[in-house]
């Protein structure tokens, strides 16, 4: 091929174009364009593979945050424009006009990719610091979404007085005519912003945290706080999501400080039916007084009485007069000791067996202690053991639980009765 040739050619039609000032102009604009997509597409692989070789280093591990981010690639876009705006000088035949119109929306389409860039830059710096310790108590997923949308809200600002080629101060100075209707259209943003500056300084929410706030639906675990929103994955796998201002505004139950104490607390009642509660016989004692969580209890116990009623002379041989020993007192002290005893029962929290108030299901005997573990599987386990148990060593105290009648109760009971009367002759009927 004769290169001088086909550069003399060139050079002739290069003339004869500038016999055409427009199509001179569009084709040279059309080169440039070509030009700079050449160079964007050359500078898209040198940085990403420059930057992938970097990240291979363990010293250097955060740039493939950048990378997965797409911050090398959104600054590899700025390329087109740069060089589009520096080389609509070279142009020929191009007029005033034109290179300001055309070099402003080049500086547009510049100023959006930074903003892209510095966006993909917060969010690469976000996945930074949650593999950090802090991030598991302190969030700041809201303070970079409001970061962004502030650069997003001046960024828009600046390209647009760019591309009508006035100065962003001037937009700027309307905004404060606007401010009432800025207020209120981000009524809530500015409401989620505060709670979330609130919640975060006072440690009242972290992801990962178990709360509770039956009024919209929440039980379960914090899985992301956000600058609008927290959302809860509930325990049916359910995802509540809460407007951040909510929980600011309204209460709710954060279980963080049972998990950190290591032990969760039982507090049931078994309900005593109040028709088998009686003083202790001798023999019953006695046999009692064999069980290995009560002998201690008995022995302090029986001396106890006995100084009490040697005490009262002989007013004591009336039956009324006396202290004794009952079997739901007796039933308390053995599951107070049984609690105590228990390998998966915290000795260090509070342990007890109290009464409560009579009602009309029986007497309530409440156990009040906690495990030595959170989690809730094996939570539930230990106090099935511990209740069931408690419900089968009753009738060794001469008790029972309260149990309201059954239509099978009714029918084995009432009914036969009812059939027996039916089969009295009619005379003797009056004297049932």
């Amino acid at each position: 091929m004769d290169f001088k040739q086909l550069w003399l050619n060139a050079q002739d039609l290069w003339g004869t174009l500038e016999q055409h000032p427009l199509l001179q102009a569009g084709l040279a604009l059309t080169v440039l364009l070509v030009i700079a997509l050449l160079l964007g597409r050359v500078a898209r692989y040198l940085i990403l593979h420059a930057s992938r070789m970097l990240g291979r280093q363990p010293a250097l591990h955060w740039i493939n945050d950048f990378r997965h981010n797409k911050v090398f690639q959104r600054l590899a876009q700025m390329t087109p424009s740069l060089v589009i705006q520096f080389g609509l000088h070279l142009v020929p035949e191009l007029s005033k006009t034109a290179m300001t119109f055309l070099g402003n929306v080049a500086l547009s389409f510049t100023i959006l990719f930074l903003l892209l860039s510095v966006s993909a830059l917060l969010n690469a710096l976000l996945d930074i610091y949650a593999r950090t310790e802090h991030a598991r108590t302190r969030s700041i997923k809201g303070y970079v979404q409001l970061a962004k949308m502030v650069l997003y809200v001046f960024g828009a600002i600046i390209i647009v007085a760019t591309l009508i080629d006035r100065s962003p101060l001037l937009l700027l100075s309307g905004l404060g005519a606007m401010s009432a209707v800025i207020l209120l259209v981000y009524k809530d943003t500015l409401l989620s912003f505060v709670a979330s500056v609130q919640l975060t300084s006072n440690d009242m929410l972290r992801v990962g945290d178990w709360i509770e706030m039956p009024q919209v639906g929440a039980d379960g675990d914090v899985v992301d706080i956000t600058l609008h929103t927290v959302k809860v994955q509930n325990f049916d796998k359910t995802i509540v999501s809460i407007p951040t201002w909510r929980l600011m505004s309204e209460s709710f139950k954060n279980w963080r400080g049972m998990q950190q104490s290591g032990g969760r607390r039982i507090k049931r009642s078994l309900f005593i039916d109040a028709s088998g509660v009686r003083f202790m016989r001798d023999d019953e004692e006695e046999k009692l007084s064999q069980v290995h969580l009560l002998t201690d209890y008995m022995s302090r116990k029986k001396a106890e009485l006995k100084a009490w009623n040697e005490a009262q002379g002989n007013v004591a041989a009336m039956s009324a007069n006396r202290r004794r020993m009952t079997n739901i007192g007796t039933f308390r002290a053995y599951a107070l000791a049984y609690l105590k005893s228990h390998p998966e029962i915290q000795p260090n929290m509070t342990c007890m067996v109290r009464q409560m108030q009579t009602t009309a299901q029986g007497i309530p005997l409440e156990i009040y202690c906690f495990t030595r573990t959170t989690a809730w599987a094996d939570y539930e386990r230990i106090q099935g053991d511990i209740f069931d148990y408690l419900l089968a060593v009753l009738p060794e105290f001469g008790l029972s639980l309260y149990q309201q009648p059954s239509g099978g109760d009714l029918r084995s009971g009432l009914l036969p009765a009812v059939l027996g009367a039916a089969s009295i002759p009619e005379p003797q009927k009056h004297l049932l």
